[in-house]
């Protein structure tokens, strides 16, 4: 259902277009990391899928399960809280690794929060947390990268840019791009798995600004 009512309302407030490396799938049981700019990412990343198919459960800050109606839908549908440095947090981690090994798709942004940076710019992916290495450590997961790139045209900055951002969309509607990559089997050890994740997601956003004629994003 959330991932329905994201491919209707995303179109309200932006211009998105998909696009997929050859041999890009979803086999069940995969863990799909994207990178993470703007509150926007998740309705965008979520509707990007569910036009190729996939209908993942998102790993998610808890904070949003307190907002009326959508904390309920989550909750039915079965997405998966992260209270950040709290010590539930690891519980999060086990509810993922039990949706992935019944064949879920669960999606999760490895850097772990947003970038600082105030203007709509781009912004390349930060450093990846430990919790997508330590899910496919326990799963073997495949993982497939997704870049995503256009959302801080909707939604950046303070929180008086970011409501005016999302005001002023529907007349905008700024052009956002999402490139799925194809599936990754991360081996190794943390660090390892860590890097080729992260540089595997960085390719997908280079992608994905690259439709969005980002030359400034490239370089980053």
């Amino acid at each position: 259902m959330l991932s329905r009512i994201a491919d209707t309302l995303v179109p309200t407030f932006g211009r998105l277009s998909v696009t997929a490396d050859p041999g890009a799938e979803f086999a069940p049981g995969t863990l799909i990391v994207a990178n993470h700019t703007s509150l926007a990412d998740p309705a965008v990343v979520l509707a990007a899928l569910y036009r190729l198919g996939a209908e993942p459960l998102i790993m998610a800050a808890a904070g949003l399960w307190r907002t009326p109606l959508l904390g309920r839908v989550l909750t039915r549908e079965g997405h998966i809280p992260v209270h950040r440095g709290d010590r539930r947090a690891a519980a999060a981690l086990d509810t993922a690794a039990r949706q992935l090994e019944q064949g879920r798709l669960v999606l999760i942004y490895a850097e772990g929060g947003l970038p600082r940076r105030k203007d709509a710019a781009e912004a390349a992916p930060g450093t990846f947390r430990s919790g997508m290495s330590r899910l496919v450590e326990r799963t073997n997961s495949p993982v497939v990268p997704v870049g995503q790139a256009g959302t801080r045209r909707v939604t950046s900055g303070s929180i008086a840019k970011q409501l005016s951002g999302l005001a002023t969309a529907p007349l905008r509607r700024p052009t956002l791009h999402v490139h799925v990559g194809a599936p990754l089997e991360l081996a190794g050890n943390h660090g390892g798995r860590t890097t080729k994740a992260r540089t595997a997601v960085t390719a997908a956003w280079r992608t994905a600004a690259a439709h969005l004629g980002e030359p400034a994003a490239l370089a980053a």
